[in-house]
């Protein structure tokens, strides 16, 4: 008989087994019969049930470890608006893992949320999603429109009959509003259609200071057609747009990322045109109202002045008189006191010269004494320490080039010194012993 195998062993002949045949990981279609998060972990217990009733017709235990867990549990959260529960259907990206203490378990890599969700919802959320994360959702909708807005750029295609509707609402126009429109041409649906809009707002980027704002004008047509209004380059184009971005798409029901960036969205390009007329009349009605205003307040104001100048007319004499008085008075204060504090000044002055006077010459003869006694000194000084009288009495001085020698170390051999006494000088040359 073999020698049986321990259990660690048995389990590990197992997990090489799973390791070597399921190699791979793999997308599956299941329920989510249980879910429990646990230390960072996800738990589930995975069920098939058959087609005609409720019945289970497969289990599964599958683990989503915390590193994986992390990321996918927010993406699929953010992408489906929902978090995983039981009883949801979701499509998982498993890898077979058999363990020797735990045993099988499928490992969770990815769910991916576009199971439940149709692909063009979904991408339409992701675009929002950028957008908002990137800051840029509402970028355009804080430019102010033109009060004046008259410079119009639009992109459309020039054969649209929505463009033809646009321009004849504006050109006709009750009011009389003079409007340019200048048209960038593009294709407006279709694959080529992001890339074309795209283009012709670089071209009006290149002339922005020509135009107050931008009408994109596109008309009626299916509601597929829409997609390319919805993709990511576009909108960022749109939302960073430097000038006003007036979105005339054609669709009163169906509203696209374009329609939700954009500064302002109507539902037809000849809405689009109506939007500006009522801009300008606007800006007119306020101008109207400003000059009623202004004739108004003016008239007033010049009414309140002339009674006030006929007021002041007749008060002026009177006030006159009384400031001549007033002043009159005050200047006859202001002489007098002058003159007393002048004369008060020159009293102080003339006293204060006298004691200077006085107290100057006993100062200045005490100064040329000390002063005399102080030079006296110094002279004294000076003639002590006169050389000739240090030879006189014996002493003698050596020099080197003019110095006075005071250390031996300052010769060396063959140095000529001088010594120096009181009746001569002696030069000798230097034999260092």
């Amino acid at each position: 008989m073999k020698k049986p195998l321990t259990l660690y062993e048995l389990n590990s002949l197992v997990r090489n087994a799973v390791e070597l045949t399921l190699p791979d990981s793999y997308w599956v279609e299941a329920e989510i019969a249980e879910i429990r998060e646990r230390g960072g972990h996800c738990y589930m217990e995975l069920v098939q049930k058959d087609a005609l009733g409720s019945t289970p017709v497969a289990r599964a235990s599958a683990k989503c470890w915390r590193s994986s867990w992390m990321l996918v549990r927010p993406h699929f959260e953010r992408v489906a608006g929902q978090s995983l529960h039981a009883g949801m259907q979701v499509l998982l990206q498993v890898y077979a893992q058999f363990h020797e203490n735990y045993g099988f378990s499928w490992i969770v890599t990815d769910i991916d949320p576009t199971f439940t969700l149709g692909d063009m919802a979904r991408k339409r959320r992701e675009v929002i999603r950028i957008l908002r994360e990137e800051g840029v959702f509402d970028l355009n909708k804080e430019l102010p429109i033109s009060l004046f807005a008259r410079r119009i750029a639009v992109v459309s295609s020039e054969t649209a009959a929505g463009y033809g509707d646009f321009c004849h609402q504006l050109g006709t126009n009750a009011f009389g509003f003079s409007f340019s429109v200048t048209l960038f041409p593009a294709v407006m649906q279709g694959e080529r259609a992001g890339r074309s809009i795209i283009s012709a707002l670089d071209d009006i980027n290149s002339h922005v200071a020509d135009f107050d704002c931008v009408v994109i004008i596109r008309g009626g047509g299916a509601v597929s057609d829409l997609s390319a209004f919805d993709s990511l380059e576009l909108a960022e184009n749109v939302a960073n747009f430097p000038l006003p971005v007036i979105a005339g798409i054609g669709h009163e029901r169906d509203e696209s990322v374009v329609d939700m960036v954009a500064n302002t969205r109507v539902k037809t390009p000849t809405a689009a045109a109506a939007f500006l007329i009522d801009n300008l009349k606007r800006t007119l009605d306020r101008i109207d109202g400003a000059r009623t205003a202004i004739v108004s307040a003016v008239s007033r104001r010049m009414d309140l002045e002339r009674m006030r100048l006929a007021r002041v007319a007749e008060r002026i004499p009177v006030l006159f008189s009384l400031v001549n008085v007033r002043q009159q008075s005050r200047l006859d204060a202001l002489a007098k006191r002058a003159e007393t504090a002048v004369r008060r000044k020159l009293m102080l002055s003339g006293a204060r010269l006298d004691r200077l006077a006085a107290a100057l010459p006993p100062a200045v003869r005490q100064r040329i004494m000390g002063e005399s006694h102080r030079l006296e000194l110094l002279a004294k000084r000076l003639e002590a320490a006169d050389p000739a009288l240090l030879l006189k009495r014996g002493y003698s001085i050596t020099l080197l080039n003019g110095r006075a020698v005071r250390s031996v170390t300052e010769l060396h051999d063959g140095d000529v010194i001088e010594t120096r006494l009181s009746d001569g000088r002696i030069m000798s040359e230097v034999i260092k012993k």
